[in-house]
């Protein structure tokens, strides 16, 4: 059965913890990223198996959440994820975007 995949567009602090936290994923900036007078840098979600897995694992450093959407909302961005893969398993696709 070919099913299609569903994503969506939030700003929606809730909605974006809600999501990451189902998923088992976690806050994270990548170290050496941050400029001066910021607080977190590049902003990631990382997930079971992911980057801190090996690899670039060794530059992620967790966050809290209220620290990583101060970071997301200065930086005027959208979390963009999938619900669902085309086949309807789950998915942990998400991407920050521009708003």
């Amino acid at each position: 059965m070919n099913q299609s995949s569903e994503t969506r567009t939030t700003t929606d602090h809730d909605e974006i913890r809600r999501w990451v936290e189902e998923h088992d994923g976690r806050p994270v900036t990548v170290r050496g990223t941050e400029g001066s007078g910021e607080g977190a840098g590049v902003l990631r979600i990382d997930f079971p198996g992911g980057a801190s897995s090996g690899g670039e694992g060794d530059r992620l450093d967790p966050v809290e959440w209220d620290e990583w959407f101060a970071k997301f909302d200065d930086a005027g961005l959208a979390f963009l994820y999938q619900e669902r893969r085309a086949d309807g398993g789950d998915s942990t696709f998400f991407k920050l975007v521009s708003r």
